[in-house]
This record gives structure tokens, C-alpha cells and sequence, in this order.
């Protein structure tokens, strides 16, 4: 049937693509790239000849109505470089666009980097978050991190190496030293998962950036800390800190400690003091 076909593609070993996926990149018309160098080497693979055109997070509106435009009477194969696409990859303006001129759209099922460092953690897997890359800059960091703080929920990140030491005490000092894992090269010959504190994490790889496709896994607060985050607790916390502290500073500790939003930690901290 003419339509958008969602492809999910190989992250590691090629011997991962289903039959469905073979046989689907066959019978397309035009499949729609990330980068159409990195295709070509799984279509080489599958000994397959398609037309393909980019298909990124710079193409413009033009490109997607000129797809949406074939949908009408050709198959059309949305493909990421790795893995599924729309996961931490362009792609959901195509799908939208596609439902919005009645184009038939499906989704063939298959590797998930997020998915599969999940099942090699060792971490809870009944709730979690993807929370994809984490900002460049350390105070956008600090503050994407903070309204993950009080999630009951594993989290997931994907990184790069150059960034996973400052990125792994960033969360540390967040979050909490909680435990984690570093998966990487998945399903290739070098796969590797590594568990430990973020603070053990983050020190194993501060003179040793390591290569390749990275996912942290982060499992979620310890139980203590959600029995002990009730307000006469944290109230009690505040004035502790506020001992020895300054009180952005006492209610940033606190917040950290218990998971708690840190501006709302702070307008609390300003109650308190006020109260004397």
C-alpha cells in the first residue's frame, strides 16, 4: 500500500535488520535518509539499489510536502542512521504532516538503543524516562536535571564520549549518587556495560573518554529518600542547612537531597528564614 513507512534499522550489527525491513527497503519508491551515506552501507549489505533523499533535522517544509506528495501513489521509507527513528532523531514533523494529508502511515518495529541499554542495566525497568542528550552548556544541564530530580523512574540519556564524565557528575550532583550504568557499542564486537555509582561512573572515565554510541542509564531515587521527603522533613532539612549555609545554597543542597524542585526548595527556605 502507497504510504510512510517507518523503518527501524540495525545499531550496531547488521545481522539485527527483520525480514519485514528487508523486504520493505525492496519495494520502496524513495527512502527518506538521515544521511544517505550510512543507508547506503546497510542497502550495500542487503545487496539492495533505492533512490533515497535526506531527510533531516534541516530539511524544510518543502522537502517534507514534496514526500508527502509520493505518499500518494509510492511507498516512502523513513530510515534514521541507527536504530528507530523519531527516538532522539527527525522525523515526527514527516508523520504529522503524512496524517494530515490521510496518508497511510506505519511503523516496522526493531532496535532502540534506549530499549536495549535498559534490558543490560540491571535497573528497574517497570517506569523509565528518555530523556535523550542533555544540554551543552553546564547551567541548561543542571536545570534539565533538576526537573528530573523527584521522578520514581529510571532515566535515560544518550552521550557522547568527549562529554560523559562531566555529563555523569552533573547527574551526581543533581540527582544524588545514585546507581547507573554506561552501556555502550551495543551489538557490536566491543559492547560493553558498565554499572556503578555516578560518582564511580563519572571518575572512570574523567582521563578516559571512551568511543562510540553511549546510553546512561540512571536507576531511579532510593526508597529512603521518598519516605523522608515529607514537608516537616524538609522543613527540618532547611533549617539544619541554613546553620552553615546561605540559603540559595542550603535550599540547592536540600533540593538535591530529596528530589525536590529547587525553586520551590528556595521560595520554602525564604519562608523559613523569614519566620525566623
Amino acid at each position: 500500500m502507497p504510504g510512510l513507512y517507518i523503518v527501524a534499522t540495525p545499531i550496531g550489527n547488521l545481522g539485527d535488520i527483520s525480514a519485514r525491513a528487508s523486504t520493505t527497503l525492496a519495494s520502496a519508491a524513495v527512502i527518506a535518509a538521515e544521511d544517505t551515506r550510512v543507508t547506503a552501507k546497510l542497502l550495500s549489505h542487503l545487496g539492495l539499489r533505492v533512490p533515497m533523499t535526506p531527510y533531516h533535522d534541516h530539511s524544510d517544509e518543502r522537502a517534507r510536502a514534496a514526500l508527502v506528495a509520493r505518499m500518494e501513489q509510492e511507498i516512502v521509507v523513513l530510515v534514521s542512521d541507527a536504530g528507530t527513528p523519531l527516538v532522539s532523531d527527525p522525523g515526527y514533523k514527516l508523520v504529522r504532516d503524512a496524517r494530515a494529508a490521510g496518508r497511510h502511515v506505519t511503523t516496522l518495529p526493531g532496535p532502540c538503543a534506549a530499549i536495549a541499554a535498559i534490558t543490560l542495566s540491571g535497573l528497574p525497568s517497570d517506569r523509565f524516562l528518555f530523556a535523550g542528550f542533555l544540554p551543552n552548556k553546564a547551567k541548561a544541564r543542571a536545570d534539565t536535571l533538576t526537573e528530573f530530580a523527584g521522578l520514581r523512574a529510571t532515566l535515560i540519556f544518550y552521550e557522547s564520549g568527549p562529554r560523559l564524565s562531566a555529563s555523569l557528575a552533573a547527574m551526581a550532583d543533581v540527582l544524588g549518587d545514585r546507581d547507573a550504568a554506561v552501556a555502550r557499542e551495543i551489538s557490536k564486537m566491543f559492547e560493553e556495560c558498565v554499572t556503578g555509582s555516578l560518582t564511580q561512573l563519572s571518575a572512570r572515565y574523567a582521563d578516559a573518554p571512551p568511543k562510540g554510541e553511549i546510553v546512561v542509564i540512571v536507576g531511579p531515587p532510593g526508597e529512603i529518600m521518598a519516605e523522608e521527603a515529607d514537608d516537616d522533613t524538609l522543613d527540618a532539612a532547611l533549617r539544619a542547612a541554613m546553620n552553615d549555609k546561605p540559603v540559595a545554597q542550603a535550599a540547592k543542597a536540600v533540593a538535591r537531597r530529596f528530589g525536590r524542585d529547587r525553586h520551590d526548595v528556595y521560595a520554602r527556605a525564604l519562608t523559613l528564614k523569614d519566620q525566623g
